[in-house]
């Protein structure tokens, strides 16, 4: 497979000197684009690797989508995944990753962007090298970075939605609220955030955001920085956690501050990280989806995309035991957001 990838990009170089060599005297041929240098499709039943890098190895939520993708690596029998990731969440941490994949001449990049813009340039790079590209869980920007597709967990304002709806029930539609997030260009909470304020505004127009916190994705921080905001703001009723550390590192400050039943808190993390919180009443709700069946999905996508099964304009996919999801546009759609509550969180184990 490497050696095929390597033969395929030397013949392109040969057949482009030559095609500037024919180009009439006074003319420059045009400049060819990624995607052109960048095709190659897997012969259908080779053995492919997949690269696989979560913003943040080791937590609760990323473990749930190894797993997730590991079944559906056994499943299609023909995937070598390599799943590696960060023990911080910092964009230069990936970039050295996707550096070294490439260098390894690895079939499939798919990678949860930490920062969307940082790791453009190092996919596109991988684009260029003939590695197929995709995102999960959080995008890179779509044209600087030249991904194929992105493999989205929910869509965004459903997400929006159903945090700022379960807000307004358990807090009051004209509750003074915070939110909690993880870092300033994480670019799935970018995006929740663009689609939350203008719908509280239009739903709870009385609903008011008086805090906003990016701790980055450090528990102990998220729960500093929310007593901070429980101490200069005793109004707050409601509070969000946009991440699945931030979440609960807010729940446990409103429990610690004696708060449990007054500050109504929820947000988006595993069920583990919230049980808990859950059944001793600081929190009801927990919003997420089932990462299991993200990392899986990520999977079916990478192989699709490789065996050339998976192209633009396709509006489904069949992916395993998840059955048809649909395609629209560049991404993948996993399903709506799931609620989890004490009449059903103790029946997940991610």
């Amino acid at each position: 497979m490497k050696k095929c990838l390597r033969l395929s990009g030397g013949v392109l170089l040969v057949t482009v000197l030559l095609g500037c060599a024919r180009q009439p005297a006074g003319r420059e041929a045009p400049p060819s684009e990624p995607s052109a240098r960048a095709a190659p499709t897997a012969p259908t039943g080779e053995r492919l690797t997949v690269a696989m890098i979560p913003k943040l190895k080791g937590i609760d939520y990323f473990n749930a989508c190894e797993e997730g993708a590991k079944e559906a690596a056994a499943e299609l029998g023909t995937i070598e995944l390599i799943y590696e990731g960060p023990t911080e969440a910092k964009e230069e941490k990936q970039n050295e990753l996707i550096d070294g994949f490439i260098a390894q001449g690895v079939d499939v990049i798919a990678i949860a962007a930490n920062d969307p813009m940082a790791v453009a340039p190092y996919l596109k790079r991988a684009r260029e090298a003939g590695i197929h590209v995709i995102t999960w869980d959080a995008d890179a920007d779509p044209e600087k970075s030249g991904r194929e597709f992105f493999v989205n967990q929910a869509p965004p304002e459903a997400i929006a939605r159903t945090l700022i709806d379960v807000l307004a029930k358990e807090a009051g539609e004209d509750a003074p609220i915070a939110i909690i997030s993880s870092t300033a260009t994480a670019p799935n909470q970018t995006e929740w955030l663009r689609h939350m304020r203008p719908y509280m505004k239009e739903a709870y127009p009385q609903m008011k955001e008086v805090a906003f916190k990016t701790p980055g994705e450090d528990m102990q921080e998220a729960f500093r920085q929310t007593q901070d905001v429980l101490k200069a703001h005793p109004e707050v009723r409601g509070i969000i956690g946009l991440s699945s550390v931030a979440f609960p590192g807010a729940a446990d400050a409103v429990r610690q501050g004696g708060k449990s039943g007054q500050v109504a808190v929820t947000g988006l993390s595993t069920p583990k990280n919230m049980r808990e919180f859950v059944h001793d009443g600081t929190v009801k709700t927990v919003v997420l989806w089932n990462p299991v069946e993200l990392g899986y999905l990520t999977i079916y996508v990478a192989h699709a995309v490789a065996e050339g099964t998976l192209k633009p304009g396709d509006t489904s996919i069949e992916a395993g035991r998840l059955g048809a999801k649909e395609v629209k546009g560049d991404q993948v759609l996993l399903g709506p957001p799931m609620l989890f509550t004490r009449e059903n969180i103790d029946q997940y184990d991610f």
